[in-house]
């Protein structure tokens, strides 16, 4: 039997689905989420889930607060 474990960017993009719930589409935190993870990669390994979700988190406020035009 075989045990699916949760990576690190699903498990952030799971909280920052439950936080912007009927704000942003899962699709576009998913894309956000990846995105800085590869903007961080080189910083130290244990450092990148909590640095990432923080960085996510800020990217996806300031998509919220624009205008709803710019959010594809």
């Amino acid at each position: 039997m075989s045990t699916v474990r949760a990576t690190p960017d699903s498990q952030i993009a799971d909280r920052l689905a439950a936080e912007f719930e009927g704000h942003l589409p899962r699709y576009r935190i998913e894309a956000v989420v990846a995105s800085c993870l590869e903007d961080l990669r080189g910083i130290p390994a244990p450092a990148l889930p909590e640095l990432g979700e923080r960085l996510a988190r800020q990217r996806l406020l300031d998509l919220v607060e624009k205008p709803k035009a710019a959010v594809p």
